[in-house]
């Protein structure tokens, strides 16, 4: 599903119609002051006549104001190309596999997780929190990997349910806590919207992350 927040644009005919009925009484209002110009004109006092400096200063305004019209009608149809230049990349977005540091879907096959552990660390530990952010697993990993691969089970070996989980990677130093980073995993697009000029995602699972927030994207399987 692809939906934007934005308002959506007018059917083609309509904003023709418009258009046409904008151009059409720009020159009904041009022709207008044409006659108003040329009547004030023959009806002028013979023994003091207009200056002609008026008619030129008058024809300028006008031309000016109908330049604008012009201009604005323009960026209506450059706003309304870009529009759907942007609800075609929304389109680019659904079905694709995004990563980012946010909760994810586990339906009992096991997850890839990607974290950074600190240089100069010499432990490090994966922590898995489930949808209420409560810990359910802390798994003590290489200090120096940056892949890790999550079966979905508890602390005693358990399997558990499908559902939303979160987790993040501790490091430590000689005991001493260094960091804890949210760990990111791919997870399927199902839906993009734009929000304010954002693009936001929702996933699998229903977690909605800003396109801004994504660190890599992989052709969904």
């Amino acid at each position: 599903m692809i939906s934007a927040t934005n308002s959506a644009a007018q059917p083609a005919s309509q904003q023709q119609t418009a258009q046409q009925s904008k151009s059409s009484g720009l020159t009904s209002d041009f022709e207008t002051f044409l006659l108003m110009l040329t009547t004030q004109a023959r009806n002028q006092d013979p023994l003091k006549p207009l200056d002609s400096s008026e008619y030129a200063s008058q024809l300028a305004q006008f031309s000016m104001v109908e330049q604008q019209v012009q201009t604005n009608d323009m960026l209506a149809i450059l706003t309304q190309a870009m529009g759907s230049v942007k609800l075609e990349e929304l389109s680019n977005w659904v079905g694709m596999d995004v990563r980012s540091a946010s909760a994810f879907q586990f339906d009992n096959t096991p997850v890839e997780i990607f974290a950074n552990p600190e240089d100069t660390a010499d432990k490090a530990v994966l922590v898995i929190k489930d949808a209420e952010g409560t810990v359910i697993d802390r798994i003590t990993v290489s200090a120096t990997e940056k892949e890790f691969t999550w079966a979905g089970m508890d602390e005693s070996g358990n399997p558990l349910p499908s559902g939303n989980y979160s987790a993040s990677l501790e490091s430590y130093k000689d005991g001493k806590l260094l960091s804890d980073k949210p760990a990111s995993v791919y997870s399927r697009v199902v839906e993009a919207q734009v929000s304010e000029g954002t693009i936001i995602l929702k996933l699998e699972g229903g977690t909605v992350i800003s396109a801004r927030d994504v660190t890599a994207v992989r052709a969904g399987a």
